[in-house]
């Protein structure tokens, strides 16, 4: 993210990711001679108002920004089918791990849906700390290691937004 603050307080941002840019702020002038500058250097395409950005929707109202993950969680839902499981209020049980007694779980698995949990946690604050709990165990994960986790995803199936 590249930011040039002008001197009556104004601002212009300049955000970008891979191939996806984001050219947002209220220094409209500055906006507009950054646009007309790559577009002398490179093809680009003006998508306007800006709806999505890396899996995130995000929208503009008169009270602010809203970020959502949603379409996101539910994709992630499907893909581990949970959509078709009971949801649950809590996305933790509390309990003790117990590493002597427990068999391992499937490694790749484990670390693939944390990993996915994890970029889930930009937008979703209530779950960032079961995630970052889980997030400790992807080098050994156990069974019940992947309780919890499959506990979480039922929680988002009850609070997908």
């Amino acid at each position: 993210m590249f930011a040039k603050h002008s001197v009556d307080g104004k601002i212009a941002l300049f955000i970008v990711y891979v191939d996806d840019i984001i050219i947002t702020g209220d220094d409209y002038d500055q906006i507009k001679h950054l646009k007309s500058l790559l577009a002398k250097e490179f093809e680009v395409k003006d998508l306007g108002q800006l709806k999505y950005f890396l899996g995130m929707k995000i929208a503009q109202t008169k009270n602010g920004i809203s970020i959502s993950q949603w379409k996101y969680t539910l994709d992630l839902l499907q893909e581990t089918r949970v959509l078709e499981c009971k949801t649950t209020n809590t996305p933790i049980e509390p309990a003790k791990r117990s590493e002597k007694d427990s068999v391992p779980a499937n490694k790749d698995r484990y670390q693939s849906l944390v990993g996915k949990l994890i970029y889930l946690t930009h937008t979703r604050l209530n779950i960032r700390f079961v995630v970052r709990m889980a997030s400790h165990y992807k080098a050994n994960p156990t069974e019940p290691d992947m309780r919890n986790v499959n506990r979480n995803l039922q929680y988002l199936k009850g609070t997908p937004s």
